[in-house]
């Protein structure tokens, strides 16, 4: 809903009727357009609606929400330097016209949250969610749909952190809300749900989680429709839980429901489309299937780079799975290839400091240690390291993966004594923390801070 010009911003009171009808249409068919993942359209319009709303004078509340809504667009597409200075502008105006404490502002801060989070950078995305909410209920209360919504996404960023008690509590929290305020059946609450689910399945916790995908499924088809992608995308959850329990034909059998679910509601060129190729094919890769699975990668390759988004996280990953493939069938240099490029496209949208290089650095090394490369892989696990030790602690699960690979590396380097220091560190945060102690800093989608919006679909 567009707001009222602000008096005194100099804006001619014979076309103000005229401009904010304009600002309107722009606003409307720019979130269209990226809600039906045309982007370059959206871009277009977004931009139209931020020149418009300059226009109407530099205090005027259209202007950081035209500001904001290009800002998550951009997010939203992995141009997160592009993102922080819209988000931050935004910020600064809403503070400045409105005070700290509006609820506009808990928007804002929410959103910059989720901006930090995706740079990888969880130490400033916390406070800010937390600022968010204590404005949200002061400003409106704390049973309002908002402050769910940012409970939801304070939780997925302590899931993302290992904090799996506190995640826990607080989408129990916001599931509560919404129940009260929406109704048992509502779709927020099957995506609270959904995402108590996917802590439990991140614990390994399978049996406790499995019922809730099943509750969060039958709300989601009663609410939208059995053929809704949101629908899917709890289906694909549910594939990936039968998957880890070794149910593989029942996953195939979910995860090709997926694919023809997007296909009809979406289209084939979707990126959501491209995701669900890519969890097949990572389904057929895993079993052996290399002949299946590499055309489904080749397909989602495409689709992504078509979209507009050749840098996009997405892009990495089909890279990275695809070189792996190419890795355990022997074709070295071809997979040598895939992981640089993967590497490339993470070190330019993230930066060099983010928990996804670290992957990427990972991925590599682990291939030069099948070609001998020995000393080459030690480097590489030591700069990858240090990477998840900065991004989350020197004692969070995050590390453990680095911390082993590096141990074995540097054992075939003939350095044991450095090996054996490593090895012990995992096996420690190991004991503290249980089998399933690697955390899975991916999950489901953030909400918008404003809980009737569209839901973003978890990737």
């Amino acid at each position: 809903m567009a707001l009222a010009s602000l008096p005194g911003t100099g804006r001619r009171l014979d076309s103000g009727v005229s401009a904010e009808g304009l600002w309107q249409k722009c606003v409307h068919e720019g979130r269209r357009a990226h809600r039906q993942a045309h982007y370059a359209e959206a871009e277009k319009h977004f931009n139209a609606a931020l020149q418009e709303a300059e226009s109407f004078g530099p205090l005027d509340p259209r202007l950081p929400a035209s500001l904001n809504d290009l800002g998550e667009f951009y997010r939203a597409q992995g141009k997160l330097t592009e993102a922080e200075k819209l988000l931050r502008t935004a910020l600064a105006i809403r503070q400045q016209v409105l005070g700290p404490e509006h609820p506009t502002v808990a928007e804002s801060l929410n959103n910059l949250a989720a901006l930090r989070a995706a740079q990888g950078n969880y130490a400033e995305a916390e406070p800010l969610y937390r600022r968010a909410l204590e404005v949200e209920e002061r400003a409106l209360g704390q049973a309002d749909p908002s402050v769910a919504a940012t409970l939801n996404n304070l939780a997925l960023l302590c899931k993302a952190l290992g904090r799996y008690g506190d995640a826990e509590l607080a989408f129990r929290q916001a599931l509560v809300i919404w129940q009260q305020c929406l109704g048992p059946e509502h779709a927020h609450v099957a995506t609270s749900l959904n995402n108590l689910a996917a802590l439990y399945y991140t614990q390994g916790k399978p049996t406790e989680a499995e019922p809730f995908y099943h509750q969060a499924l039958a709300i989601k088809e009663k609410a939208l429709g059995p053929q809704h992608p949101e629908v899917a995308t709890i289906l694909n959850n549910l594939g990936e839980l039968y998957w880890d329990q070794g149910k593989l034909a029942e996953a195939e059998t979910l995860y090709l429901q997926v694919l023809a679910i997007d296909e009809k509601a979406l289209g084939a060129e979707h990126p959501d489309v491209a995701s669900d190729l890519y969890h097949l094919a990572l389904l057929y890769d895993a079993r052996g299937r290399y002949a299946w699975a590499e055309p489904l990668y080749r397909r989602a390759l495409a689709i992504r780079e078509k979209s507009a988004l050749p840098h996009h996280s997405d892009v990495a990953s089909i890279l990275r799975n695809l070189g792996e493939l190419y890795s355990n069938q022997g074709s070295y240099s071809e997979a040598e290839l895939l992981h640089r490029r993967a590497l490339a496209v993470d070190e330019k949208l993230l930066g060099a400091d983010h928990p996804k290089v670290a992957a990427d650095l990972n991925d590599l090394a682990l291939l030069y240690d099948a070609q001998g490369n020995f000393a080459q892989a030690a480097a590489l696990l030591s700069r990858a390291l240090r990477i998840c030790e900065k991004a989350y602690g020197e004692e969070h699960p995050g590390v453990i993966p680095s911390l082993e690979y590096l141990a074995t590396s540097l054992r075939r380097t003939r350095r044991p004594a450095e090996a054996q220091k490593v090895e012990a560190r995992a096996k420690a945060i190991r004991a503290r923390l249980g089998p399933k102690a690697a955390a899975d800093p991916t999950g489901p989608a953030l909400l918008p801070c404003n809980p009737t919006g569209e839901l973003s679909r978890c990737a």
